[in-house]
């Protein structure tokens, strides 16, 4: 973490400066066997690409609130770092109706209906895959984001000191987010560089911090796996060492 670093958007940056090609997020699912690993220069394009939906296509202004109804899941870290990057506060499983757009994945549609605004479903298919038939009254994300440019500018720059995340009932600026974070990876004992492995939700701060933040800040990469319980000890050993995981986060 460079000392000029304070929101996730700033340490996404100096990933893909320092080294674009190495990996930053591996994501397991392990009820499908999915597998997807995005080295940081292919997470940030994807960052980029949302982000300009998110700015453009979704006149999203810093300061919004999204409703972010979505499980700890590669494009769940990639909506993170975007809303960062525009300056709306993503609010982890917020209450739709009171937010100002609201990012669903398939399992939570009804709920997000209750948003008055801008509506978006995330299929969650392998590779980024779109729904089969677009739910009624949702953008379906897969096909809106491809066509969004690769590189992102704020049209006015978000203030670190603002608000940017909400989640358990805790709300965390975008300095507040890194500073933590990096706090976070300190605490836990994260070695340099860390490759961590986490089954954690993405429904809490110690979830998101040490499934995406603290390896972030720490320079690292995290093992995302989402339905863990589903390995028994082999296969969990086994994973940590073909991904040559260097941290296993514990489950409780």
């Amino acid at each position: 973490m460079n000392a000029t670093d304070r929101t996730p958007a700033d340490l996404l940056g100096s990933a893909l400066a320092a080294d674009p090609g190495r990996p930053l997020v591996t994501f397991y699912d392990d009820a499908t066997g999915e597998r997807v690993e995005l080295s940081v220069a292919t997470f940030a394009n994807w960052v980029a690409k949302t982000a300009n939906y998110l700015q453009g296509d979704l006149a999203a202004e810093p300061g919004d609130r999204l409703a972010l109804l979505l499980p700890a899941h590669w494009q769940t870290a990639v909506w993170l770092v975007a809303c960062s990057s525009v300056g709306v506060v993503a609010e982890v499983g917020g209450d739709p109706a009171a937010a100002d757009l609201v990012v669903s994945g398939p399992d939570s549609l009804d709920a997000a209906r209750a948003c008055s605004g801008e509506r978006v479903a995330l299929a969650l298919r392998p590779l980024g895959g779109r729904f089969p038939q677009p739910p009624a009254g949702f953008a379906d994300y897969a096909v809106e984001v491809p066509g969004q440019g690769d590189r992102f500018a704020p049209f006015v720059p978000v203030d670190p000191g603002a608000p940017a995340l909400a989640v358990g009932g805790e709300e965390l600026t975008g300095a507040g987010i890194g500073e933590r974070a990096l706090a976070d990876a300190a605490a836990a004992g994260l070695p340099p560089a860390p490759r961590v492995l986490s089954g954690l939700g993405y429904d809490t701060w110690r979830g998101l911090s040490l499934g995406l933040y603290a390896p972030l800040a720490a320079s690292g990469s995290v093992v995302l796996c989402r339905h863990q319980d589903r390995l028994d000890g082999d296969a969990l050993a086994a994973r940590e060492a073909t991904e040559k995981v260097t941290f296993t986060v514990p489950r409780s």
